[in-house]
């Protein structure tokens, strides 16, 4: 569980006083941890390119001389590009976890509340490369969605990769006592063991790419659809929404998994299977959806409701935001390992926004720390007015 306090985003910033410099230490004039602070306040401060980055230093100069110690004075974009465009980005996310790691506090034992974790990949539109034959980045991320943070990140040159992807991901993050949820892409065997050797949990959405236990699934499922209780036991928990002129109404169910599921005892940890069933009326038309789950949880309609709708929640409360708030979808910037920082440091700095308790827009939000270091300074720290 994280628990963010006032003054944890401030010891954040400690963590990159060891990073290992990417550069040469000839004519090197700058601290990377310095770098990465400033870039880290700039792109809080609305700045999302290099050039942005410097200028919005060399304007708040003054400030920025009141905590850090700048031997160098305030950097050009010749060092913000280099320094972020050489940094590894898995040492840079590992000073953040280390961060994380500081914030967590352990469950009651006897607490069925459980972390949960969403992954899922998201394409930079802009980022391709026609000179060189380069499709848009993909960043893999792993949401913590109770808590409004990114936990990790992997970029992919294909959609298609992120099924290596996530294992990579997974690697980087701590996943015990959490409620793992993937997509259909992410639902593989491989997946689900590594999960569950991390001492994690799993719902993993399931669809023709798993096709005989998908197929057992569906048969099972429908029994109870239909009412005859066929297959044993079901928890069937159901969510009733009305507003702007839609209603909408999801029922979920879950059950034991049986024994005589095609392929289940390869699917280590494997209790139960599961359903969510969305009936939308809009303007007199209906349209339904139904989805199919594989789980280690134990039947607990509630938990399973919840894990199913925060993972449909990452659309709207991470790439949404990343493209509402700092455009992200609009970023021309090539070199791939500065993609892939800079899309970390807006997941960063996105949780950070997000865990202010002022009541304005994230955009608002970010506008304001561009206009006032006091209240970038109230980013920083957690704290508001």
């Amino acid at each position: 569980m994280l628990v963010i306090g006032a003054q944890d985003a401030v010891n954040l910033l400690r963590f990159f006083d060891g990073l290992p410099h990417p550069r040469s230490n000839v004519n090197r004039l700058h601290r990377l941890g310095d770098v990465i602070v400033m870039a880290i306040c700039a792109v809080l401060a609305n700045a999302d390119d290099p050039t942005a980055m410097a200028q919005w230093a060399k304007l708040n100069a003054a400030w920025l001389r009141r905590h850090l110690a700048l031997p160098g004075g305030i950097p050009g974009n010749d060092t913000f590009r280099p320094g972020l465009g050489l940094l590894p980005p898995a040492t840079f996310q590992q000073c953040v976890n280390q961060w994380l790691q500081t914030l967590q506090t352990p469950l009651d034992e006897d607490s069925e509340d459980k972390e949960h974790i969403a992954i899922d990949g998201k394409a930079l539109c802009r980022s391709h490369d026609r000179q060189h034959g380069w499709g848009p980045v993909h960043i893999v991320s792993a949401w913590a969605s109770g808590f409004g943070i990114t936990l990790g990140q992997v970029a992919t040159e294909e959609k298609s990769n992120e099924i290596t992807a996530i294992p990579q991901l997974l690697e980087r993050i701590d996943v015990q006592d959490a409620i793992v949820t993937l997509d259909a892409a992410g639902g593989q065997k491989t997946i689900a063991a590594q999960i569950v050797q991390g001492k994690g949990d799993y719902v993993l959405a399931l669809k023709g790419n798993q096709e005989k236990i998908f197929q057992d699934a569906a048969l099972l499922m429908l029994g109870h659809f239909q009412g005859d209780g066929a297959g044993g036991p079901v928890s069937r928990y159901v969510e009733v929404e009305q507003g702007h002129g839609r209603l909408e109404a999801r029922t979920y169910y879950q059950m034991t998994a049986p024994s005589y599921l095609h392929g289940g005892a390869e699917w280590k940890g494997l209790r139960t299977i599961g359903a969510a069933v969305r009936v939308c009326e809009e303007k007199g038309i209906e349209k339904r959806d139904v989805r199919y789950y594989l789980s280690s949880l134990r039947r607990n309609g509630p938990q399973f409701a919840q894990a199913v709708r925060r993972h449909w929640g990452i659309e709207n409360s991470l790439h949404w935001s990343l493209d509402m708030t700092c455009r992200e979808d609009e970023s021309r910037v090539r070199n791939r390992t500065f993609a892939e920082n800079l899309s970390w440091l807006r997941r960063l700095t996105l949780g950070l926004i997000k865990q202010h308790p002022g009541k304005q827009s994230n955009i608002m939000k970010r506008r304001m720390a561009g206009w006032s270091p006091d209240f970038l300074t109230q980013l920083l720290t957690g704290k508001g007015t």
